[in-house]
């Protein structure tokens, strides 16, 4: 089973933290559709004949799609690629391009699962990200969304300056009440070149505060706990049969295809990336050229993806697999470092499996890049 990822580079506005690629002209909107699917049909032989099972439209903002653009995309893949009879299709949105009436005609299309860009249902966190939604919108196109489609995720955004513990939950009961099943959750960080790293710079707004993202982060983690959502990867809590089939797959090292200017790609060995520049991808589609860098992964390169993506889900790095895969030496490296963090309880080591504890879930990155290897004396 693989994935196909589908990048929409192009957003109504920018907001402050957001680092990604994207281009806020709508110009090449058109021409863009077309070339998206010139380079689906340019790599139909890439998955040697593996079944396609998820396909995701993220970005960017995707909901800036018309649906006859969305079906361009999705009809590119099927004529190209073999897929499973129901396959998990996912489009991000947001509230703004939300109405009802779009609602509606999503729901006749081939999109069977909403992710909704909400981050706030409070407007002083909204303006302090300059999201293109106000609180309002939020609000309503989760009411309509419900009615129509039964897998939804939305995006909460946790540690913004001047955000309470008490707000912060506030935001968790209003998502709660639309009985959402899944739910994603990131602390905002700052990222260099982005309008929220000068305005830190600048003194405009506070820097996040670590602990106080560490402290909502586990009150969000033992609220959604008490209503059954299970805590599968650090930012992503689902109920039972509502995982992220296409983010799960990532996680857990399938094979999938990132279409679009700087979409990556991943086959096992190796991984490639397409060019973040919307005119250079345009004219390299135009001559049937693939835009795009590949790069073999190294074992140790493996094996250190391998613990970073495993230590951030309830699947664990399993210390057998890392034998089999990359050898006695990766394994005996890999116990030997997680030993502290056993001890310091910040780890478990379970039926040869390594998964972080209650305590060490919110460091899993740091965890994982000190269980890295680099060399071996």
């Amino acid at each position: 089973m693989a994935g196909i990822y589908i990048h929409i580079p192009f957003c109504r506005q920018a907001c402050h933290y957001c680092d990604f690629h994207f281009s806020t002209s709508m110009k090449k909107k058109d021409e863009m559709m077309e070339m998206l699917a010139r380079e689906i049909a340019l790599r139909k032989n890439e998955l040697n004949g593996e079944v396609v099972e998820t396909i995701y439209f993220g970005g960017g903002t995707p909901s800036v799609l018309s649906n006859e653009q969305v079906n361009l995309l999705v009809d590119a893949v099927y004529q190209n690629h073999t897929v499973i009879e129901n396959p998990e299709i996912t489009l991000e949105a947001n509230p703004d391009d939300l109405s009802a009436n779009r609602i509606a005609q999503l729901s006749h299309s081939p999109v069977n699962r909403l992710s909704i860009g909400v981050q706030s249902f409070f407007e002083e966190d909204l303006k302090l990200m300059n999201r293109a939604h106000n609180a309002q919108q939020a609000e309503a196109c989760l009411t309509e969304a419900v009615k129509y489609f039964d897998n939804i995720t939305l995006d909460l955004i946790y540690g913004i300056p001047g955000m309470s513990n008490n707000r912060w939950l506030q935001n968790v009961e209003k998502a709660l009440a639309f009985g959402i099943p899944h739910i994603s959750s990131y602390a905002l960080t700052v990222e260099p070149k982005t309008a929220l790293n000068t305005m830190v710079q600048k003194g405009i707004i506070a820097a996040p505060s670590d602990a106080v993202a560490h402290e909502q982060f586990l009150l969000l983690a033992d609220r959604l706990g008490q209503e059954g959502f299970v805590h599968y990867e650090l930012s992503n809590f689902g109920k039972l049969g509502y995982f992220s089939k296409n983010n799960t797959a990532y996680w857990l090292g399938k094979k999938y295809i990132g279409i679009g200017p700087s979409a990556h790609s991943y086959n096992g060995t190796h991984r490639s990336w397409n060019v973040a520049n919307n005119a250079l991808y345009l004219k390299a589609l135009a001559e049937d050229k693939l835009p795009r860098e590949t790069e073999e992964l190294s074992i140790a390169n493996r094996y250190n993806e391998y613990v970073m993506t495993g230590l951030r889900t309830i699947w664990g790095v399993d210390a057998k697999r890392v034998k089999d895969d990359f050898g006695v030496k990766y394994s005996d490296y890999l116990l030997k470092e997680a030993t502290p963090f056993v001890a310091q309880g910040l780890l478990n080591f379970e039926n040869n499996i390594l998964t972080t504890t209650r305590a060490g879930k919110f460091l899993a990155d740091g965890i994982a890049s000190d269980l890295f290897f680099v060399t071996l004396d």
